[in-house]
């Protein structure tokens, strides 16, 4: 299980707008939120007007948070190191101090430092491995669970394919089954293939963009991404090479970004489910304006880029349980999109036709008479049909050195041989074999987002 994020000093010179990445002098934190393109493009300042996250436990299940940063002091609770060392508050890199500043960071002073999308939700920091260093996700999804988080992040992720960790497959459902929200990195390979357990069904997968709203080219693409958010020449908190502020690029901070606005929603809409979650943030995304007219979901884009106040504000039914979200449990949940048409969520399914009513006689005793003259007639024709086949068979010689006849054709009755899956429906849930969507070439809309995403 790695990390899905490359971490750069931020330097404390501003150029023209560019940031000179130098290990040194350290950077002013007022440059520091200068330099957080992310507060004004997610429109943060405006979401926070509606709902900061309060009373929502987000989980970062990544390198340990250090509590003591000026930008987070009060947001992180005592968390859980599986192997016993405390590295849950004691961090072993700056990861996943930033991806808690991205969730929740509130600066500090006037307008310095890193500030989240929910600062008012609290932090419950979660180391990733074991005491071996082996990994403890599904144990850390599982405390988290039960220590009342209500979101969890995880920025990290491995090329293991979906299923093959029984473990985390079970620790996903309960998850579910507990109605807590899984949001992970796709990866940062740039390649078709989402990291586990970003590509788990029940787990939204996220996409990164620059401030452009262009993809990432290192961005991980594939079915499974729901979401797409910002995540090139991201500013967060956390010590790198002398600093207490680093830049980064990476999938990770996306998925941040998508956890921090759930928190958001979670606050605002404690009715909601999971799903229902999911549901509005998809539902209120933007449609690329690099990609205008075709269909989504794109293996690149997932149905489109963040947007935080759009979520929190749009008029959006609360759909199905599920939402957008596979079943944690291995199959697609209920009114989940698919590329097959399959209804969105809240919309409903359509209806078997009701059986026709039995026809019913006037009375019973005429129907029985009527049904035994029926039989009668049919076992008269039966056996007129067997007394002329035997004469027929009895008056045709039989060939030269074929076997004799027996009932039903040669050797009983013939078979022909069948090729699996041709010309049959493929099993259910079999995914068709499709390239990749290009979102740079074609143009698409958003037919899941109320409102076209303006």
């Amino acid at each position: 299980m790695t990390l899905t994020r490359t971490m750069r000093v931020l330097g404390a010179t501003a150029l023209t707008g560019t940031l000179l990445l130098t290990a040194a002098p350290t950077a002013s934190a007022d440059q520091v939120r200068d330099a957080q393109w992310t507060a004004k493009y997610l429109e943060i300042e405006k979401s926070w007007t509606v709902s900061k996250g309060d009373g929502v436990i987000v989980a970062v299940i990544d390198s340990g948070v250090d509590a003591t940063h000026a930008d987070l002091t009060g947001q992180v609770l005592p968390g859980f190191d599986p192997g016993g060392k405390g590295r849950d508050q004691h961090p072993t890199d700056p990861h996943g101090t930033g991806m808690a500043s991205t969730i929740a960071g509130h600066g500090h002073g006037n307008g310095a430092g890193v500030i989240g999308l929910a600062p008012g939700a609290k932090i419950l920091p979660i180391y990733l491995n074991d005491a071996d260093n082996g990994d403890a996700l599904p144990q850390g999804i599982r405390w988290a669970v039960e220590h009342q988080a209500k979101v969890i992040n995880v920025s990290a992720g491995s090329t293991a394919k979906a299923g093959r960790n029984a473990a985390l497959t079970d620790a996903i459902a309960f998850a579910a089954k507990n109605d807590v929200l899984i949001v992970a990195s796709a990866g940062n390979d740039g390649v078709s293939g989402v990291h586990n357990p970003g590509n788990e069904p029940g787990v939204v997968a996220v996409g990164a963009v620059d401030k452009n709203g262009t993809v990432w080219r290192k961005s991980n693409y594939g079915p499974e991404v729901l979401l797409s958010a910002p995540g090139v020449e991201m500013v967060s908190a956390g010590a790198c090479e002398g600093s207490q502020y680093c830049l980064a690029d990476g999938t990770s901070d996306a998925a941040a970004s998508v956890s921090g606005a759930a928190a958001l929603v979670r606050a605002k809409f404690p009715q909601l489910t999971a799903g229902q979650v999911a549901n509005r943030l998809v539902k209120s995304a933007q449609a690329p304006s690099a990609a205008q007219g075709g269909k989504l979901p794109d293996a690149h884009y997932g149905y489109g880029i963040l947007r935080p106040y759009a979520a929190l504000t749009q008029d959006i039914p609360a759909g199905s349980p599920q939402g957008p979200l596979a079943g944690a449990a291995g199959g697609a949940a209920s009114g989940a999109p698919s590329a097959a048409g399959t209804p969105a969520p809240g919309a409903s399914l359509p209806q078997a036709p009701a059986p026709l009513p039995a026809k019913k006689s006037d009375s019973g005793f005429p129907a029985l008479l009527a049904l035994a003259g029926g039989a009668l007639v049919l076992v008269l024709l039966i056996v007129v049909i067997v007394a002329v086949t035997k004469k027929s068979r009895r008056g045709r010689p039989q060939a030269p050195g074929l076997p004799p006849q027996a009932p039903g054709g040669y050797g009983g009755p013939a078979w022909s041989p069948q090729q699996p899956y041709a010309n049959q429906a493929p099993p259910p849930g079999f995914p068709p074999q499709q390239p990749p969507q290009n979102p740079y070439q074609q143009p698409y809309q958003n037919p899941y987002n109320q409102g076209g995403g303006q």
